[in-house]
């Protein structure tokens, strides 16, 4: 039984992957966005800005971690969109009477997702060298850590909230309801200490921003650092798994 669901969960796996880069259209997309907020917004307000930078960063090192975290968070929830276009189409039925347990099926749809969202990120890191961001190779590979860890913890939130829903519009609607949100209270465009009372309490009950924090402190180091990197990883980590385990009951108890 475990070997046909280790090989259930690479099937899924690489079908989600296949279906990423045979889709360019969705790539362009999903980079194109992040792209401007770095090539228009950062540069633009870079010279304007050069005051919030700490230890010689600018305005643009500043948001680029931030920016990162949102090509992540979009890539990794919206990933979990082909289950319910799986479902409104039939393949999920077909998916689900085959002779492996419905938490291989999650965990294939989980790895696709974030494989997908990491490869995305990886986009945004090809950037910084015309954006004049400083990186190294110990740099590359820790935000890489870091961008496995939030992608896989951000795909299993998109895949608990799918496994309930029954259309894609629906989907959209409540996963912009929290995608927004998340993004705007993360950090990811400015300073997170200091804030009033009512926007910090947010802050700290969104995950992302400790995602955010964490890929900022790798990069510019700890100038702008409000939470200790063992905190934004134990935080980033518990959800992973807290996630990956209601996405998986919801599953178990749901009809498909």
């Amino acid at each position: 039984m475990l070997r046909k669901d280790l090989k259930g969960i690479y099937t899924i796996w690489l079908r989600d992957v296949k279906r990423f880069f045979r889709d360019r259209g969705r790539i362009i997309g999903a980079t194109a966005q992040p792209a401007l907020f770095l090539f228009v917004l950062g540069t633009g307000l870079s010279s304007a800005l050069r005051f919030i930078g700490g230890g010689g960063s600018t305005f643009l090192d500043f948001i680029y971690p931030g920016i990162i975290g949102m090509t992540v968070l979009f890539t990794a929830t919206f990933s979990a969109l082909s289950i319910v276009w799986d479902r409104e189409f039939g393949f999920l039925k077909e998916v689900l009477v085959a002779p492996i347990s419905r938490t291989a099926i999650v965990l294939g749809k989980a790895c696709g997702g974030s494989t997908q969202a990491m490869l995305q990120g990886l986009i945004m890191l090809a950037f910084a060298p015309i954006l004049g961001v400083r990186l190294n190779l110990v740099n590359v590979m820790e935000l890489i850590a870091l961008m496995i860890l939030m992608s896989f913890a951000l795909t299993s939130f998109g895949i608990l909230i799918a496994a309930r829903m029954k259309s894609m519009h629906g989907f959209q609607m409540v996963m912009n309801f929290f995608l927004m949100p998340m993004f705007f209270l993360s950090g990811a465009m400015f300073p997170i200490r200091n804030l009033p009372t009512w926007m910090d309490s947010l802050v700290r009950i969104n995950p992302l921003a400790y995602g955010v924090d964490a890929m900022r402190y790798v990069l510019i180091g700890p100038a702008f650092q409000a939470f200790p990197i063992h905190v934004s990883l134990a935080v980033m980590a518990i959800l992973a798994a807290v996630m990956i385990a209601g996405a998986v009951i919801s599953f178990n108890i749901g009809d498909g």
